[in-house]
């Protein structure tokens, strides 16, 4: 049967009503939703039969694995709730591990169900054990059907059937999607393996039981190949035994593509699974014991002054896609595009846009509008707007000036007017990139976000640009 594709809602913004934070976590409240035929009270975004029911029912396992496991210091946990959204083309399935150190998404195309239409809508539920049974009880030609709505999931095979509720997702989630987004959008493909060189790569992952050390996936005449130390033109992979859950799908294994900042020996990592009709992208942090909600990737996005009111804008032209045009979002909001990338950046702090490494673009995901989350989860960003508001960034010595006219070096004055003991020095690089000598600067470097003083900088250069400036290069695009 030829797959059905839901119409377009008829108005940009397609959804909600998000209810905000509950005792435990984020409550998605996603009734009432906007349809193509008006509101929907009781709204319903899938229901039909798998093609590849094994890959359904096994890539789903694999999500409930990650969410319930610590990769640092192995722990189990009873953690099973997956955030689903429906893109009209394609469902997505994502959670992070209980250590926040492990992003996964499971892309379930249009072409792996039949007899559905696939509509546009989030929830979030739970896969507790009776879902697990039914979902480890498939068999190679069984039927599996799936129904997803604002009641929650409903998992059935002709000898059994679950029923999951809505649940509430942990509130670190949700800063833990925008530092993905962000992670995400500057990798790029460093290394594409075919199907015998993915399962082999696979199947040689260690257990989640195992350590967290960096392993190598190193070239060779015949592939690739797991190697203990680096070697010319050999990709690190921080914690490879997070990739562990990818094993349930190791026979539906089609390749695999490595993604990572170029010419970056370590550093945070994704890989993407081809599967039949479907994909799992597993993202793994620098070390196994960092969590994706700490890193700061989004800050200097964030950094902006219009991007709180332009994100006001663009999120109203958001409907769901699977795959979002930046450049037609600037058009449609009547800003440019460097200001639609800070729009865009504001609503994947909320989580309400991710990235898709196949794709190389966002996509929409809907969660509750929270727009104090940003000075609430970017103390750094509060400190720096600080900074700026006293007074305390300045033009500092150097070389000289760019061609431009900026200054190539900034002081950043920590203490009082007139005390230099705390005074900071920030650096402009060839490349537009800044560099602190602070000792957050000096520890971190750029693995977990800028400082609150190249932050300070980063305000009062797109200030003096007057937002009409160049947007700053990611390192995909310099590569």
């Amino acid at each position: 049967m030829t797959m059905q594709h839901a119409p377009a809602p008829p108005a940009p913004r397609a959804f909600g009503a998000p209810t905000g934070l509950g005792p435990d976590g984020l409550l998605l409240g996603l009734a009432p939703a906007l349809t193509a035929q008006g509101i929907d009270r009781t709204p319903r975004f899938f229901s039909g039969f798998a093609t590849e029911p094994l890959v359904l029912a096994r890539g789903l396992l694999a999500l409930a694995d990650i969410t319930a496991t610590r990769y640092f210091h192995y722990v189990p946990t009873t953690m099973r709730d997956p955030v689903l959204t429906a893109n009209g083309d394609r469902l997505r399935a994502e959670c992070f591990s209980a250590c926040n150190s492990v992003y996964a998404r499971l892309d379930l195309l249009g072409a792996g169900f039949d007899g559905g239409d696939i509509a546009h809508g989030t929830t979030n539920v739970d896969l507790g054990q009776q879902s697990r049974a039914v979902l480890s009880g498939v068999r190679r030609a069984e039927l599996l059907h799936l129904d997803v709505g604002s009641g929650g999931a409903v998992l059935a095979t002709p000898s059994a059937q679950a029923a999951e509720r809505p649940v509430n997702m942990p509130d670190r989630w949700v800063r833990a999607f925008g530092n993905v987004a962000e992670l995400h959008a500057r990798m790029a493909p460093l290394v594409t393996l075919t199907a015998q060189e993915a399962r082999a790569f696979v199947s040689a992952v260690p257990p989640a039981t195992a350590s967290g050390r960096t392993a190598w996936l190193a070239p060779t005449a015949a592939g690739v190949r797991i190697a203990s130390r680096p070697t010319t033109g050999a990709i690190a992979v921080p914690g490879l035994h997070r990739l562990s859950a990818a094993k349930r799908l190791l026979p539906h294994l089609c390749g695999a593509t490595v993604y990572g900042a170029p010419r970056a020996e370590t550093g945070a990592v994704a890989i993407v699974f081809e599967f039949p009709h479907a994909r799992l992208t597993l993202g793994l942090t620098a070390e196994a014991w960092r969590g994706h909600s700490g890193e700061g990737a989004l800050l200097a996005a964030l950094a902006g002054d219009d991007v709180v009111a332009d994100a006001e804008v663009v999120s109203a032209l958001l409907a769901f896609e699977p795959v979002l045009d930046a450049d037609r979002l600037a058009h449609a909001a009547g800003i440019t595009r460097a200001r639609a990338d800070g729009a865009i950046a504001v609503l994947a702090a909320s989580g309400r846009v991710g990235w898709d490494l196949a794709d190389d673009a966002h996509f929409h995901r809907e969660l509750p509008d929270d727009p104090a989350r940003i000075e609430r989860d970017g103390p750094r960003l509060t400190a720096a707007r600080a900074l700026v508001a006293a007074g305390r960034v300045a033009p500092g010595p150097g070389p000289g000036a760019e061609r431009s006219g900026e200054p190539r070096s900034w002081v950043v004055r920590g203490g009082e007017p007139g005390a230099h003991a705390s005074d900071s020095l920030v650096r402009v690089c060839d490349d537009g990139q800044l560099v602190c000598g602070c000792a957050w600067g000096l520890r971190h470097g750029a693995g977990r976000g800028p400082c609150k003083h190249a932050l300070a900088v980063e305000i009062v250069r797109a200030r003096a640009s007057q937002h009409t400036g160049p947007r700053t290069s990611t390192p995909k695009e310099q590569a």
